[in-house]
């Protein structure tokens, strides 16, 4: 329960159903999507919509999309991959021809083709009640006639000029800059591209002159993507078997690889196997047993996670218990490992742009949706014409021959951006994210952590100080009290204090014995959770 003389926002409660969305706008067309009959599904892929119109630093009809859909009384969890392929021209000994020894993530050849719009496609033909004519009405209300920026959009786009400035995306930068906190922002080409899908569905982006105008985009700043790759990526989208571990009497479900989700399910099983630290959740051992956990993850991350149609995953040996526990064996309590055995600690690039929604409706189901351009802007490359600003999914990549995540023609790349969905006795409980790139795992694992170890309400659990070993370092948020920092400087940790706060979380509980549904938002976006 929080401390009412504070500052702070307390779970939201309904009965029908909830939305838990980065901005307003798109958590009220959430809403009106249920209300006028649409399932949880629909209102995921109408509120994303809307995001890829007014937070577009942070997705995009250009970027991927992951989603993991419970339906009600099936007693089962739906995975979806819906992230991009390489080009097929995309092979090592292109790249090592032209000298080319790590991808930039402002080139085109950081560009795979997008996912978006063939996943809520492929979705919706699956389990949707409507389809994207009538669900993307909102998003083209909001590209034609403008929306007012918001705060934390604002500034994420105000970090991003030298980005667009350099690649040319001057609709973006109106006047030279990026856009003030209730400025309005209009997208005329990206209104007509939706129009367009509405009427032709998502073969229209990928077929035509959609995909025309993007592709010369692309080749004019040196990629190698062509129409047949674009045409392609209809179809691409491909329903996965999630992938769970039992954790506290609760099953956990991630996306498997090539999606970094695996690592939120290994951090459970090796802070399982620790059991509750003895300083609680705000405690020095807590913070450093969790950091320590996520160092050994993501070294796992780096060394194995890849597309697992080109090569072996080994996914059931990441997350045998055996493994875990030993792993967990080798967290001290008292100092932080200096040099982590084997692949030694994960190389990250930069990261972090993302959106994350959950849905629950009237009738029990329950849709977490994840969105994305990876970076801020993606790659910051603008196709002018059909409006549609590129990710840079291709960043995830390695041009290291021999590397599993090497990049390869058609080839999916490792993925950051991972849903999650909490299941207890056969039945879906809790659809829930956090966004940020690559502090998704961190942040997954922090949060469950939160709410259903150490007992904080779904909102505390979300607001929570954060912090991520990094390059490093270990990153952390200014909530962070002085004496935990000072105590893991001493263990060896070498804390640094971050300008920009972690990830965005958004979740809803679904209290099935009181029949209520309870919501938590990220107080560090412009969101929040809403239901009736």
């Amino acid at each position: 329960m929080r401390d009412f003389h504070f500052p702070g926002r307390s779970p939201v409660y309904a009965t029908h159903g909830m939305a838990a969305t980065s901005m307003p706008a798109a958590t009220l067309t959430a809403l009106d999507v249920l209300r006028n009959g649409g399932n949880a599904l629909d209102a995921a892929i109408a509120a994303c919509a809307v995001l890829c119109v007014i937070e577009p630093q942070s997705t995009g009809i250009g970027g991927d999309c992951f989603c993991l859909y419970a339906p009600a009384g099936s007693g089962k969890v739906i995975g979806l991959n819906g992230s991009g392929r390489a080009p097929a021209a995309a092979s090592i000994d292109w790249y090592e021809s032209h000298q080319i020894r790590a991808l930039d993530a402002t080139s085109a050849h950081s560009v795979t083709v997008p996912g978006a719009l063939d996943a809520w496609e492929t979705l919706l033909k699956a389990h949707g009640r409507k389809g994207l004519d009538e669900l993307l009405q909102p998003a083209i209300r909001y590209a034609e006639d403008g929306w007012p920026v918001h705060s934390k959009v604002s500034s994420d786009w105000a970090a991003s000029e030298g980005k667009l400035r350099k690649n040319g995306s001057h609709h973006f930068l109106p006047g030279g800059q990026a856009p003030k906190p209730g400025d309005m922002f209009m997208q005329p080409g990206l209104a007509e591209t939706l129009k367009s899908v509405a009427r032709h569905g998502a073969r229209a982006f990928y077929e035509g002159p959609i995909a025309a105008d993007i592709v010369a985009t692309l080749r004019e700043h040196g990629g190698l993507h062509t129409e047949e790759d674009f045409a392609a990526g209809l179809g691409n989208a491909n329903f996965v078997k999630p992938i769970s571990i039992e954790w506290n009497g609760y099953d956990v479900y991630q996306i498997p690889p090539n999606g970094q989700g695996i690592l939120v399910l290994q951090m459970l099983g090796m802070l399982e196997s620790l059991g509750d630290a003895p300083d609680g959740p705000m405690g020095t051992i807590r913070a450093h047993r969790h950091v320590e956990a996520a160092r050994l993850t993501y070294r796992d991350r780096d060394a194995f996670v890849a597309d697992p149609t080109q090569v072996d995953v080994p996914v059931a040996r990441m997350l045998d218990r055996g493994y875990l526990n030993a792993l967990g064996g080798l967290i001290r309590d008292d100092r932080a490992m200096v040099d982590l055995p084997a692949a030694g600690e994960a190389i990250m690039p930069p990261h972090r742009d993302t959106v994350y929604l959950c849905v629950v409706d009237k009738d029990g189901n329950a849709c977490s949706f994840i969105n994305s351009l990876f970076q801020s802007f993606g790659s910051g490359i603008l196709s002018e014409k059909s409006g549609v600003m590129l990710q840079n999914r291709g960043f995830g990549f390695r041009v290291q021959r021999g590397h599993p995540n090497c990049i390869a023609p058609k080839k999916r790349p490792m993925h950051t951006i991972i849903p999650g969905m909490v299941g207890k006795a056969g039945q879906a409980v809790m659809p829930y994210g956090v966004m940020g790139g690559h502090y998704q795992p961190m942040g997954h694992s922090w949060f469950l952590t939160n709410f259903l170890q150490y007992g904080m309400d779904i909102q505390e659990a979300i607001d929570l100080p954060r912090l991520f070993p990094y390059q490093g370092k270990l990153e952390i948020e200014r909530g962070i009290p002085a004496d935990v920092v000072a105590r893991l400087t001493a263990m060896g940790h070498v804390p640094e204090v971050i300008v920009r706060p972690h990830g965005g979380g958004q979740a809803i509980w679904m209290d099935r014995e009181r029949g209520v549904l309870v919501a938590g938002s990220e107080p560090r976006k412009d969101g929040l959770a809403l239901g009736y």
